[in-house]
């Protein structure tokens, strides 16, 4: 028999990392076992083009109403469902309404959260909007829940205070999509040391800015930096113009990556972050060093899989072993990757995702 599930997110399909990462990627596998997924969105396409831009309040605005519009559709709809999946939040702004109004249906509430958007993490790029954010709202979802899920055992552990049906499942790498590039770089071309990520996270690529510097004075042209993601960045004197993300092209674009980064400040919002920058460079067999924050500490064992680095002396000594050795990035690259095809891979993870519906 199928079962119907409405699935609710903030932006349309194949946009979001946190949604494709989280369960969009899993449609197919559950479609073929009898759950039909229904994805309800906020985001436009047209709507991106202004949402993160500074000021634009006007066409700010109109996008507020039209999501709410879309949200009271969902309400009217949503008793044709068997289960609903709410990803973060139903709505942009504080209001819990929207899940309040879902629980009252009776219908199996599932909750999925993959960062500690319990505490404040303000955007700038939302200027006054940030002020229309409630991250205590968290809470108020996490207790309306039938089920929660959780992307690592510090948001579980959160989540648990309130709710005692928690589910840890991480974010997870299709690796059948993820595949380490076929074609061997020559010898002489530069080792390329890269980074993915948006603009609410290049924050955290900044944190290495000076690593980089003592390593293009150490090894000049032998190395380049490239950064995924985020097209308005530029370190020019590094010679990083930050390219734009996209869906179609973003394994391609990692995929001349020699080793991957993910440096991040190791704090209460970092501590929630699921490692997902981690996972898909180690998911192209890229080697990948890491801060040891969170549940980077469980992803990788340091000299094994991938590195750890906390101070500028330590990534600056494993960027440069890595650099200099090519066995070594093959080495970790593929033990990284045969850690994200047992663990964080979606072959893995698919029949959990099954069962939160059975």
């Amino acid at each position: 028999m199928t079962k119907k599930v409405l699935f609710i997110g903030m932006h349309r399909p194949n946009r979001s990392p946190s949604q494709r990462y989280r369960f969009e990627q899993y449609f197919s596998y559950l479609a073929a076992n009898g759950i039909e997924c229904h994805l309800s969105f906020l985001i436009s396409a047209e709507d991106d083009k202004v949402l993160y831009q500074p000021n634009q309040y006007l066409a700010k605005l109109k996008i507020f109403f039209k999501a709410r519009h879309k949200r009271k559709q969902d309400l009217q709809s949503a008793s044709t469902y068997d289960f609903i999946f709410i990803q973060r939040e139903a709505f942009m702004t504080g209001t819990s309404y929207f899940e309040e109004q879902l629980a009252r249906l009776n219908i199996p509430l599932i909750y999925d959260f993959d960062d500690a958007i319990w505490l404040a993490d303000k955007n700038e790029h939302h200027g006054i909007f940030s002020l229309l954010k409630n991250p205590g709202k968290t809470k108020k979802i996490i207790v309306l829940a039938n089920q929660v899920v959780a992307g690592n055992s510090f948001l579980a552990n959160y989540a648990r205070q309130f709710n005692k049906n928690v589910q840890e499942i991480p974010t997870t790498i299709d690796t059948n999509w993820y595949k380490p590039r076929n074609n061997p770089k020559a010898a002489e071309d530069p080792i390329v040391i890269g980074w993915t990520g948006s603009f609410s996270t290049i924050k955290h690529f900044e944190e290495i800015i000076p690593v980089l510097y003592n390593l293009k004075n150490k090894y000049h042209e032998k190395i380049e930096f490239k950064v995924v993601g985020e097209p308005a960045y530029k370190q020019p004197d590094l010679g990083i113009e930050g390219i734009k993300w996209q869906a179609e092209t973003e394994v391609e674009d990692l995929q001349d990556v020699d080793i991957g980064i993910m440096p991040l400040p190791d704090n209460e919002w970092t501590k929630g972050k699921c490692g997902a920058k981690g996972l898909q460079y180690m998911g192209l067999a890229i080697p990948t060093i890491m801060s040891p924050v969170g549940v980077n500490n469980d992803i990788i064992q340091d000299g094994k899989n991938g590195y750890l680095a906390s101070t500028s002396n330590e990534w600056l000594a494993k960027l440069s072993q890595l650099i200099e050795s090519p066995e070594l990035r093959i080495r970790l690259g593929t033990a990284g990757r045969e850690t994200v095809i047992k663990k964080y891979s979606v072959e893995a993870n698919k029949s959990k995702y099954l069962a939160l519906f059975n």
